[in-house]
C-alpha cells in the first residue's frame, strides 16, 4: 500500500457461515445499536452484511488499523460456526481484494453523493483451475483502465468463491491516478473470455447462472472520519 490517505482506509470483505438451525437477522437486528457504537469507536463508516443460505458476505470501510470482525461481533459465537487456521478462533475469513474499479485516495474523493447508491452483493464460483487465469485478466483490467466501472464496485476471492460488492445505481466517473500498466490488452469480448472460468449456479433465474444475487441483511453508515478531508 502506498504511504498517503490510503493507509488508514481500508476496505474489507469477509466471509462467514451461520450454524445450522441460526438465522442472522433478528441476531443482527438486535446487534444495530452496539454496531454503531462499536463502529464509531473502530473508525468504520461504511458496513453491508448479505446472505445466501448459511453463509454471511460482509463489507466494510474503516479508518486507522484495520478492524476485525470479530471486534463488531463480539458475540457472533452463538450463530456462527468457527473456521478451522489462524492464530485464534476466528468466525469470520478475509477475502482477498483481486479487483476494484477504484481504490481511494483522499476523503474527498471517496465520499458518497448526498443519495448514495443501494449496497448490492452477487457471488460467483470459479474453476479451481481458472483462478490464476481470472486474477491476471482482472488485474490487468483493474490497471488498463481504472474507473471503468462503479467507482465503488470490488470483487473478494476466498479459496474458489468470488463476492462482487458494488452499489446501485452505479457511480461511473474518471479515476483522480493512472493504472500502473500502460499496455491496452484486456479483451474487448469481455464476456466471451470470462463465461469458461465459471462454475455454474443451478437453480436460478437465468440472469444468474455465473453471478448469483445476494440478500441484504444490514446496513449502517456513519460520517466518514478519515485525514485528508
Amino acid at each position: 500500500m502506498t504511504h498517503g490517505w490510503r493507509e488508514f482506509m481500508q476496505r474489507c470483505l469477509y466471509r462467514a457461515e451461520c450454524r445450522e438451525g441460526c438465522g442472522p437477522a433478528a441476531f443482527l437486528g438486535s446487534q444495530v445499536e452496539l454496531l454503531n457504537e462499536r463502529m464509531d469507536w473502530l473508525g468504520i463508516s461504511w458496513l453491508s452484511i448479505f446472505q445466501d443460505g448459511q453463509g454471511l458476505f460482509l463489507y466494510y470501510e474503516c479508518s486507522g488499523k484495520e478492524a476485525q470482525p470479530e471486534q463488531l461481533f463480539p458475540g457472533a459465537l452463538e450463530i456462527l460456526k468457527v473456521w478451522p487456521g489462524g492464530e485464534y478462533p476466528r468466525m469470520w475469513v478475509p477475502m482477498m481484494d483481486i479487483f476494484h474499479y477504484q481504490q481511494p485516495v483522499s476523503g474527498q474523493h471517496w465520499k458518497r453523493n448526498q443519495i448514495p447508491g443501494a449496497p448490492y452483493g452477487r457471488l460467483a464460483v470459479l474453476k479451481p483451475e481458472q483462478v490464476s487465469s481470472y486474477v491476471y485478466y482482472h488485474y490487468q483490467y483493474q490497471e488498463e483502465r481504472p474507473g471503468d466501472g462503479d467507482k465503488y464496485g470490488i470483487i473478494g476471492l476466498h479459496e474458489n468463491l468470488l463476492f462482487f460488492y458494488s452499489e446501485l445505481p452505479a457511480t461511473v466517473e474518471p479515476a483522480p491516478y493512472k493504472g500502473k500498466l500502460t499496455t491496452n490488452l484486456r479483451p474487448e469480448q469481455w464476456g466471451e473470455v470470462m463465461e469458461p472460468h465459471f462454475i455454474k449456479w443451478k437453480n436460478v433465474e437465468p440472469d444468474q447462472e455465473i453471478w448469483k444475487k445476494l440478500t441484504p441483511v444490514l446496513t449502517i453508515t456513519l460520517p466518514q472520519r478519515g485525514k485528508g478531508e
